[in-house]
């Protein structure tokens, strides 16, 4: 569990080193003012260091990459929030995994957030996470009206599991940790990675059914 002054998260990084950086040294300003009184400034920088650590050696443009740390450790932080009870849970909270985190997963959670009107709370994560969104995802999601151009593939973390109610996973089923009280589903949906533009069209609607189906489950 959480104490004020280590996310779960936290790893046994230099957040002292880090703070050279101006970019990290706004960000962490920027979030210590978000979560004043719930996290430390201290376990801020520790999690913003751990998400650049995991998305630095995968970033494909790195002009970009204080913007997708700012926004992997924000959902970090708020995963850790979740778990020790600092922010109570308003809507059930579904986690989609797949092995690169670049097309089943992203489009699985973007069909649900679509889908759902907001009712759910979801996340996508990769147990390898490649470089870049599959760029037919993008673009078959962008034909029934959701767009996907901001999403970029997150590594898989156990405080995404645990903040998560359900967790559905896609080909990596070995890799996620198993926690009591949660419920697991494997989907059986093929991987869009070097596949044409019809067959990630047939995958998009799979996954539309499958999501669909689950969102009922849930009572929504």
């Amino acid at each position: 569990m959480l104490d004020e002054n280590q996310p779960t998260s936290a790893g046994s990084g230099d957040p002292a080193g880090l703070m050279r950086d101006p970019d990290c040294r706004r960000l962490v300003a920027d979030l210590a003012y978000t979560y004043q009184g719930v996290f430390t400034r201290e376990s801020i920088a520790a999690a913003v260091e751990e998400a650049r650590a995991a998305l630095e050696p995968v970033a494909k443009i790195p002009t970009y990459l204080p913007i997708l740390v700012a926004r992997f450790a924000k959902e970090q932080l708020m995963a850790a929030a979740k778990v020790d009870g600092r922010v109570v849970k308003s809507v059930p909270e579904i986690l989609f995994v797949c092995v690169h985190n670049a097309g089943r997963s992203q489009m699985a959670a973007a069909l649900a957030e679509h889908l759902s009107g907001g009712k759910v709370h979801v996340r996508s994560a990769g147990s390898m996470p490649t470089d870049q969104v599959n760029p037919l995802a993008v673009q078959v999601l962008a034909e029934r009206g959701i767009n996907l151009t901001e999403s970029y593939p997150k590594p898989l973390t156990d405080l995404a599991v645990r903040a998560a109610d359900v967790i559905i996973t896609m080909g990596c089923g070995d890799t996620c940790p198993f926690y009591p009280g949660k419920r697991y589903e494997d989907w059986d949906v093929a991987d869009p990675h070097g596949q044409d533009i019809e067959t990630v069209r047939d995958i998009r609607d799979d996954l539309q059914r499958r999501v669909s189906a689950l969102l009922r489950s849930l009572g929504i």
